[in-house]
């Protein structure tokens, strides 16, 4: 009769097969003592629930771009606040140093980073000031940042992500101290994705990096190194910070902390903070406005004195309370990019969890000899963008991304396409066609919904921009897959934009002096702080 091996209640037992995971000879390697994940740098934990999406309580534009609807957003981590001029100006100083502008290779690398401080200019007004001082100055250092497009936003939140992984291992043993400091070079990059894939190949294969951490690999019986570098099954590597999706930061900022308050279940809370008024009604504080709007024609501010909201243009973060999640300037101070790409409509029909337009999926490029392409410092490629100016689409070290094709989208019932920008509101399945022709390569019958001007901008063999502005009269709209979602009122913007449930959208590629933004970062493990089951 065979025997089996009796179960064990240790956490380092296998109940699959009863072996010893972590065993010091080798085997399964995974933390067991995980308790519960870390809440980044500069982030709030924001437990996920139901809210009713998109219930404005004014509609004096008449926009028809919004209308109720019941959603569930996971668990998730938000920036306390805005992300700042210093914040910003941290990461361009990294780029520096790591991409020198000096260097003909990398000038573009950081001059696709900068913030446009022109958005400030007006024909008729002075700004400046603001142009020469608001990035820089000290004075303007916990301001939130401006000037910054969609896709700069995107790259900063990748580049916090590395730092933020990198900083992690260095604490946990993994690389050697202080390694962000001494080794810096478009040779000497980390990457999160790359380490997590090739890590052998992040620092540009440096193993004085790669293992020079305060933590000894083990060996096994056969003398091979064991634990050598951190993969997920460590718990060491956070998530990635993002942006948020635009149902994530609707209901950040009504600060859905009490479910059982019917009128924020409901929808009809109007403003992050309870009440329906913009001014304070607390006996301390009563008379005080809550947050920075404009309150009227030629009014920023206010009487100068106590009636003041203490701003003129941007405020300073935190100048005002935090909602109930401890989430400040969710209303006022600066808009804010959100991930989903525009459209009039949040198809709840199709998805009610997590909702999200916008996904683009890829996949690592792989050699010939099946390893992983790591982008050099000669293959990084630049898109132009629509306005002339140039962005890197990748960095030296990170692995070179490439649609998805046939091999994962054959016979899937869930995705079967790269690009889900469109999908069920312009694609070849779902649009709504016209008879009309309005180009020559659309030919009839197949107009499609969102009829967007078609600019056209290109570089000759000796990088002269070659511009071409569409004309025609012909065209019935602004939206198309390049313009996101900004949320929340600004500076610059009346009190009816406060509301959180308002929507507008922004070419992805350009930027105001009124659009900042704030980052994201997903949960894994329980949906509330404190219910893992696995205890240190």
């Amino acid at each position: 009769m065979f025997s089996c091996k009796k179960s064990s209640s240790s956490k380092n037992s296998s109940r699959a097969t009863g072996w010893n995971i972590n065993d010091k000879n080798g085997g399964f390697q995974y933390n067991t003592n995980f308790k519960e994940q870390e809440t980044a740098p500069g982030l709030v934990f924001i437990e996920g629930g139901t809210f009713t999406m998109g219930k404005v309580q004014d509609d004096v534009m008449h926009d028809w771009n919004n209308s109720p609807n019941q959603q569930h957003v996971q668990s998730f981590y938000m920036d306390e606040t805005e992300v700042t001029n210093m914040m910003y100006l941290e990461y361009l100083d990294w780029i520096k140093r790591v991409y020198p502008p000096d260097d003909p290779n990398f000038r573009l690398i950081y001059d696709g980073a900068l913030p446009d401080t022109l958005v400030w200019r007006n024909r008729l007004g002075y700004a400046e000031m603001m142009t020469e001082n608001y990035l820089r100055h000290p004075g303007y250092a916990e301001y939130p940042v401006v000037g910054v497009s969609w896709i700069q936003a995107v790259e900063f939140a990748n580049w916090r992500t590395d730092r933020v992984n990198e900083m992690y291992l260095q604490d946990a043993g993994y690389l050697k101290r202080d390694s962000h400091l001494t080794d810096t070079s478009a040779d000497s990059n980390f990457n999160t994705d790359t380490y997590i894939t090739a890590p052998t190949e992040t620092f540009g294969g440096n193993e004085e990096v790669l293992k020079g951490g305060k933590r000894k690999a083990r060996t096994d019986a056969e003398g091979n190194e064991i634990n050598v570098y951190a993969s997920r099954e460590t718990g060491v590597i956070s998530p990635k910070y993002r942006l948020p999706s635009e149902a994530e930061w609707e209901y950040a900022a009504l600060g859905m902390s009490e479910l059982r308050n019917y009128n924020t279940y409901r929808g009809r809370k109007k403003y992050p903070w309870n009440g329906q008024y913009t001014r304070s009604g607390k006996r301390k504080s009563r008379g005080d406005q809550l947050a920075n709007f404009k309150q009227g024609k030629g009014d920023y501010g206010g009487i100068a004195g106590w009636s003041d909201d203490g701003a003129d243009i941007t405020a300073q973060v935190m100048s005002y309370e935090a909602n109930d999640y401890g989430l400040y300037d969710m209303a006022g101070n600066v808009a804010e990019w959100v991930a989903d790409v525009y459209r009039p409509i949040v198809d709840d029909e199709f998805n009610d969890f997590n909702y999200y337009r916008g996904n683009v999926y890829t996949k690592n490029a792989i050699n010939d000899d099946g390893t992983v392409k790591i982008v050099t410092p000669e293959e990084v490629v630049y898109d132009t963008l629509s306005n002339g100016k140039l962005v890197a689409r990748n960095l030296p070290g990170e692995i070179l991304q490439v649609p998805v094709d046939e091999n994962e989208t054959y016979l899937r019932t869930n995705f079967d396409t790269s690009d889900n920008r469109n999908y069920r509101d312009g694609d070849a399945r779902s649009s709504r066609y016209y008879n009309e022709s309005f180009d020559e390569e659309e030919t009839a019958n197949t107009r499609k919904m969102y009829n967007s001007p078609k600019h056209n901008i290109e570089r000759d063999s000796s990088g002269n921009l070659i511009k071409e502005y569409d004309k025609s009269n012909d065209r019935t709209s602004l939206i198309n897959d390049k313009v996101r979602v900004y949320k929340g009122g600004s500076w610059k913007d009346r009190d009816y934009w406060l509301d959180p449930a308002q929507r507008r959208f922004f070419p992805q590629d350009m930027a105001t002096d009124y659009i900042g933004f704030r980052c994201a970062m997903s949960r894994v493990g329980s949906k509330s702080k404190g219910k893992n089951k696995t205890k240190n």
